[in-house]
């Protein structure tokens, strides 16, 4: 939910809109941009409950201002959208089903999944990927799950992108792939900003990108594929 990551969805989103209608076409769109501070600390506190309420009323805010489609630009706050669905009838985009739509699309199995602790460690995503869509999700160990995280928190988030710290997630990747990764899951919207496909041995999917095709899609009614 930083800024950092909003801007990317927000420049492929209208890029998007363009390549499908041409000429001077762009996204029709409402965008809530939230202090990340506030949601950090409910994170870290545990506070699932108020994030919920908040995630909730924010739904409902972009409702009145006109929006059908509800699409959250974060793969972590996704343990909420229980709460942003119950918050109106507008159609929700979840980030992990187009994820793993397009990952089952390419015929990929077993895939390796970097993103915050709360989305490698808990189950509102691994339990989705696998339960729904049959992925075999395969998470660094304790260590390499703490780079990641930190990277994410101290770093990018506040758009800070180095060559040591894609070393690290290149080594972190590497050992993915040498337990049997046949994919990488770029599963936060900011690690994007450090790592792609040039940095791994196998497909690299990034939830930003495939979230945005999958919105975009929806909105215009496009077929999917």
């Amino acid at each position: 939910m930083s800024w950092e990551s909003t801007a990317v969805y927000y420049r492929l989103v209208n890029e998007l809109v363009r390549q499908q209608l041409g000429g001077l076409h762009s996204a029709d769109c409402v965008v809530r941009s939230v202090d990340f501070a506030q949601i950090e600390d409910l994170q870290r506190e545990g506070s699932w409950d108020l994030a919920g309420k908040q995630l909730a009323e924010e739904t409902r805010g972009l409702v009145a201002a006109g929006a059908e489609l509800i699409v959250l630009c974060t793969n972590t706050m996704h343990k909420l959208a229980g709460e942003i669905e119950a918050a109106s009838s507008a159609e929700f985009v979840h980030i992990a089903d187009a994820t793993a739509e397009r990952i089952r699309r390419e015929r990929r199995r077993r895939v390796g999944l970097l993103g915050t602790a709360y989305t490698m460690e808990q189950d509102f995503y691994v339990g989705r990927l696998r339960d729904r869509y049959g992925l075999d999700v395969l998470v660094p160990d304790a260590p390499d799950r703490q780079i990641v995280h930190d990277i994410i928190y101290d770093e990018l988030c506040v758009g800070i992108t180095t060559e040591r710290s894609r070393t690290a997630y290149r080594t972190v990747i590497d050992r993915l792939e040498a337990r049997g990764a046949e994919a990488i899951i770029l599963g936060c919207t900011e690690i994007g900003l450090l790592v792609g496909a040039g940095d791994a041995t196998v497909p690299v999917f990034d939830t930003t990108e495939m979230h945005a095709q999958a919105a975009v899609t929806r909105a215009l009614g496009l077929p999917a594929g």
